[in-house]
């Protein structure tokens, strides 16, 4: 479990394939403090074990879903990832609950300076957009970002000025993808609303949809 707040960012020093697989390094600094084989570390908003570390980089593995889910396989040698050590029980919580786990990629369509801020519009696919709402929760290359405007197959966040200076987004350029995990919640919601023996009598997601909810 992560916070979405990015704790630093690493530099990629090496991607290269073992077998089927692939293994990860990356050179980093603050999460190798009270770093353990096993710990996780989300990159790029992607749950990953820590299999070696030395003093200056830590290795993971890429399985076959991580590759298809998210980004992470065509990263290059100098790339900046966003990192962040899991939560430990006396961890402040200023982001929301991320998972690590991603649900898919958008692609980045748009930047709009605003004063000190930035606009930032992601187009991606229908299964995700389901789960997006105006001012709900979202992590995009794990940064928890609060979603402003939500059109049929795109949406707007805003970063803040600090915000823009401690992840690796504003760096990006129109065209390219972004890993994206979406609020949990939403998906336990319609698990429980589409399963007949949860649904109150009258009341149904075809209802909930003529009444306005989405």
């Amino acid at each position: 479990m992560f916070t979405g707040i990015v704790e630093e960012i690493g530099t990629v020093s090496r991607l290269w394939r073992t077998g089927a697989g692939y293994n990860l390094m990356i050179q980093a600094r603050t999460v190798l403090d009270d770093v353990k084989l096993g710990d996780s570390i989300a990159v790029n908003g992607t749950c990953l074990t820590v299999t070696h570390f030395d003093a200056h980089s830590f290795t993971v593995g890429l399985a076959p879903e991580t590759r298809n889910r998210t980004n992470l396989e065509h990263l290059r040698e100098g790339q900046r990832v966003n990192l962040e050590r899991s939560v430990t029980p006396t961890t402040r919580m200023g982001g929301h609950f991320v998972q690590g786990h991603i649900d898919g990629v958008g692609t980045i369509t748009q930047f709009r300076p605003d004063a000190d801020a930035l606009w930032v519009t992601v187009q991606t696919t229908p299964d995700i957009m389901r789960y997006i709402v105006p001012k709900g929760f979202i992590a995009l290359d794990g940064v928890s970002l609060t979603v402003v405007d939500v059109f049929e197959d795109r949406f707007t966040v805003t970063l803040v000025a600090y915000t823009q200076q401690h992840i690796i987004l504003p760096q990006k350029q129109i065209g390219y993808t972004i890993n994206i995990e979406v609020d949990i919640l939403g998906k336990y919601v319609e698990k429980m609303m589409s399963h007949p023996s949860a649904q109150p009598a009258g009341i149904s997601l075809d209802f909930l949809a003529q009444h306005g909810y989405q």
